[in-house]
């Protein structure tokens, strides 16, 4: 026994030939004379002969290659943010290798283990792949388990170009990012890896299974790199002695959900989610209802509508909101913005700007056009992200990317922060931020990786913006952006755009099926993109059921609810007026709490039921249910034990947008118009 037995982590040693290590819901057990390591968590999931690697000099290296294996020194007693445990640390060897040591963390009582893996040289290395986790044996226990067969999640890097999540079965061949969850549908066992970490590595998740029933492969490695995360150049080199991966979590749940938001605030713990003291932000944002056409008169009349005819029923938060605009608010003159800005206040308002810190928007014939705060010293040309040999990097979405270690980005930034600040703005739409995190070569020789720069030229932005250096609390909003680091933003849109049809619908709601734990984890608040609720200036108007479901969506997320319609339609103004003065629905919003999926094993298709404990009313739950099909009505049965209630008790049901009451004792039966959606309240009978 060499740990001690007050932390509840035992680490043994086996004949010299074996260490182990064990708190009674993670074990594992090091093979130290081929370098590899077993795996098995409390609920029957285990990993055989785990190796790490790296790429090093063309050719990849893992713990089997090494020719010694051995614990450094003795277990080290560990008290931390993560509780208290023990840190061991296994060396491999090879004459003619780099070493490369693996770093174990158990803690007591935790469902997971933490580790890390470090290549140490004599003389710098340069590293830009190293695997932290790679197995070729995965196993659930259950794999001849009728309706448990594993189900893997792909988790995009970001959430650009209408991108979803995906649940898969073998046969199948997936790259996830940062995370995943490999889970039972029936149970809901599932198992979870994923890297805490995020200042220096993007991380890449591959599983791959060719038979059904049975999965081949499964690595985490750091250094990923292709089309997923938008990147043309291959990942950066990390250079030093000592090159260090991400922290890895990995552990197994009896509920997968329980396990991804574990995940979220394992995350935490090594970076805290930016503060912020407010309530959920509500109020309008102007993309969708005007995109490029947008100008004074629509901002101003937004505000003194929803001042005068919606606000006074209850929409909104702290007796304020939000008006915020979005791209093309530099087509009002100065004259105009100044005097929109002082309309808004006067209607008690708070406004809100836009901008995309790490994205060029213009032509080769802006490359010559002064960048703004440089006072002529910097070009637009001379701050865009290029290559090795000195080219700038493909567009994105129509943008080329910035380099945001360039001095002259820095420069702008300031001047931009600056304007937004003495301009009396309260919030910001970030966006396009993902250009900002591409593989380059950056004007900074010290950051050699896009996440390093994306983390540095964030992390600056951030602090322009400080309630501490400004005075007032400044609400920053990511749009378009990697999931990871997440520690600069109050919130993150779980989705790419998303409008008004009942289609949109289901596609925001495939973000929050697997997205939901980010919610109050990395992020104070999941965004769902502003609630269309009659007509986007880019589409057909939708029925009344379609735009009702699209604001239930919203309200069910987190969530950031900014509505997105052009009220000088009549019909926009109808629905606003009669939906948003529904005080049970916007308390609902107000809460800042995400509802949870109830099933998660659906492909690429959105859950059409979610739930939420009430935090602070014992007893009551709320159940949202969605017919996502636009044309067809349908009759839902939602049983209240796979929802988390007792399946034998009592309960009265409201529903919460039609007022109207019921009671259920095992199941609901929920009837639902096409593109109709409800939330139900359910309080238990004593």
């Amino acid at each position: 026994m060499l740990g001690s037995s007050d932390t509840a982590v035992n680490v043994g040693v086996n004949a010299e030939t074996h260490i182990r290590l064990a708190n009674g819901l993670v074990a594992i057990e090091v093979d130290l004379e081929k370098g590899g390591y077993n795996y098995a968590g409390s609920r029957g999931f285990a990993l055989q002969d785990v190796r790490s690697g790296f790429r090093w000099q063309g050719r990849e290296y893992h713990t089997g290659n090494y020719d010694r294996h051995y614990m450094i020194g003795q277990p080290e007693k560990i008290q931390d943010s993560f509780g208290t445990g023990i840190h061991v640390v296994m060396k491999h060897e090879s004459d003619l290798l780099p070493g490369l040591e693996q770093h174990f963390y158990v803690y007591e009582g935790a469902s997971s283990f933490i580790t890390r893996v470090v290549i140490v040289g004599r003389e710098e290395l340069k590293v830009n792949r190293i695997a932290v986790v790679k197995t070729d044996s995965v196993s659930s226990g259950s794999e001849t388990v009728p309706g448990e067969a594993l189900h893997v999640l792909r988790v995009p890097y970001d959430n650009d170009k209408w991108v979803r999540y995906l649940t898969e079965t073998a046969p199948l061949e997936m790259d996830s990012y940062e995370v995943t969850a490999l889970f039972q549908p029936d149970s809901r066992n599932g198992l979870i890896l994923g890297s805490i970490s995020h200042d220096v590595w993007k991380t890449g998740i591959r599983v791959k299974g060719e038979t059904a029933g049975k999965l081949d492969e499964l690595e985490l490695y750091a250094g990923a790199a292709d089309t997923m995360t938008r990147d043309s150049q291959p990942h950066g080199y990390v250079r030093g002695t000592r090159v260090e991966s991400p922290l890895v979590m990995v552990g197994d749940y009896d509920d997968y959900r329980t396990g991804l938001e574990a995940y979220g605030e394992a995350n935490a713990k090594v970076a805290p989610a930016l503060s912020w003291e407010g309530g959920v932000p509500i109020g309008w944002n102007s993309w969708s209802a005007a995109m490029s056409t947008l100008d004074y008169d629509l901002y101003v009349s937004t505000s003194d509508f929803l001042k005068r005819e919606v606000q006074p029923q209850g929409f909104h938060n702290e007796d304020t909101l939000y008006m915020n605009f979005d791209a093309f608010w530099d087509r009002l003159t100065p004259a105009e913005m100044e005097d929109a800005l002082k309309r808004v206040r006067e209607n008690g308002h708070k406004p809100g700007t836009y901008w995309t810190p790490f994205a060029f928007w213009g032509s080769p014939a802006g490359f010559g056009n002064p960048v703004e705060g440089t006072d002529g010293k910097y070009t637009y040309g001379d701050i865009l992200l290029r290559d090795q040999d000195g080219e700038i990097l493909p567009d994105v979405d129509g943008g080329l990317a910035i380099d945001p270690t360039h001095p002259g980005n820095l420069a702008r930034i300031d001047w931009f922060m600056d304007k937004f600040v003495s301009e009396g703005f309260e919030y910001i739409k970030l966006d396009f931020m993902a250009h900002g995190a591409l593989e380059g070569k950056h004007y900074n020789p010290d950051i050699t990786t896009g996440i390093a720069a994306y983390n540095y030229g964030l992390s600056y932005l951030t602090d322009k913006l400080s309630p501490e250096r400004i005075g007032r609390p400044f609400f920053i909003n990511l749009s378009i952006a990697p999931l990871f680091p997440y520690s600069y933003a109050h919130s993150r849109r779980i989705s790419c755009d998303v409008f008004g049809t009942i289609q949109d619908t289901e596609y925001l709601l495939n973000s929050l099926t697997h997205g939901w734990w980010m919610n109050d984890t990395l992020y104070r608040f999941n965004d769902p993109d502003h609630a269309v609720i009659y007509k986007s200036f880019n589409q057909d108007s939708t029925t009344r059921h379609e735009g009702r479901s699209r604001l239930t969506a919203s309200v069910i997320s987190g969530t950031v609810l900014l509505l997105g319609d052009d009220f000088r339609h009549e019909e926009a103004a109808w629905r606003a007026k009669n939906w948003l003065g529904n005080e049970a629905i916007i308390e609902i919003a107000r809460l800042g709490r995400t509802f949870v999926p109830v099933e998660g094993n659906l492909g690429k298709q959105a859950a059409d039921t979610f739930v939420l404990t009430h935090p602070s009313e014992a007893g009551t739950t709320f159940i949202a249910v969605f017919n996502f099909d636009g044309a067809e009505s349908v009759q839902k049965t939602v049983f209240l034990e796979r929802c988390g209630l007792e399946a034998h008790a009592s309960y009265t049901v409201l529903d919460v947008w039609e007022g109207t009451a019921g009671q259920s004792d095992g199941t609901l039966v929920v009837e639902l118009a096409p593109a109709e959606s409800k939330i139900l309240k359910l309080s238990r009978n004593q």
